[in-house]
């Protein structure tokens, strides 16, 4: 599936908001949006209204970027979001936020989402003791993340491991820090999801 190769700083000028898609970068004074707030292009800094199509839009195109999708792997998310019982925009966030990839990233095991993917890819991890280079399984409360044996002797890793350290957990995975494993304890709730995110915006798309 084609990806998106562009620069990232240029998806988060677009959006208006950090998207934190170049992890430390983001937070540092190198940030482009902190740089030029602007949309990009020769017309991003030109004002123009943005009618509710257009908001709606942005939400959507924000949560796209944000988790890494292209748009038919969102639009199959928020299908199945759609027909689970439930608030749809709160199913929709809660399986992004269980996806494998994200859980890698959220354990503090990668510096983005974009990163997180990437070891999933080259298989460092097992999911319940086993092999899984799929970063979009979805991983459900019981299930164990845990880096694979072997792999920890690379400069990388051992630089990711030293971050883990420091790593903010969020409330429904416990991680295991000095043997990197992380269980899910929970399912991800509206509140455990920290960015500021309208997702009635996304469900008002979708449903015209």
């Amino acid at each position: 599936m084609a990806r998106y190769t562009g620069p990232s700083c240029r998806l988060c000028r677009r959006e208006g908001k950090k998207l934190y898609l170049k992890g430390d970068r983001c937070l540092s004074e190198k940030c482009a949006v902190s740089r030029r707030p602007n949309a990009p292009g020769q017309h991003g800094a030109s004002r123009i209204k943005v009618k509710e199509y257009g908001i709606q839009l942005r939400e959507k195109q924000t949560a796209k970027r944000y988790y890494g999708l292209q748009e038919k792997q969102f639009k199959q998310y928020y299908i199945k979001a759609e027909k689970k019982p439930g608030i749809t925009g709160e199913n929709l966030l809660t399986m992004l936020e269980t996806r494998l990839d994200n859980v890698v990233y959220r354990m503090g095991m990668a510096s983005s989402r974009k990163e997180a993917r990437q070891l999933v890819l080259h298989g460092h991890f097992r999911l319940n003791g086993k092999k899984v280079d799929i970063p979009s399984i979805l991983v459900k409360p019981g299930d164990v993340i845990s880096l694979k044996e072997g792999k920890r002797d690379s400069v990388k890793i051992k630089e990711l491991i030293e971050r883990c350290q420091t790593a903010l957990v969020p409330k429904w995975l416990e991680v295991d820090r000095n043997n990197i494993v992380a269980r899910v304890i929970a399912m991800p709730t509206r509140d455990d999801i920290d960015f500021d995110f309208n997702e009635q915006l996304i469900v008002e798309l979708y449903s015209k």
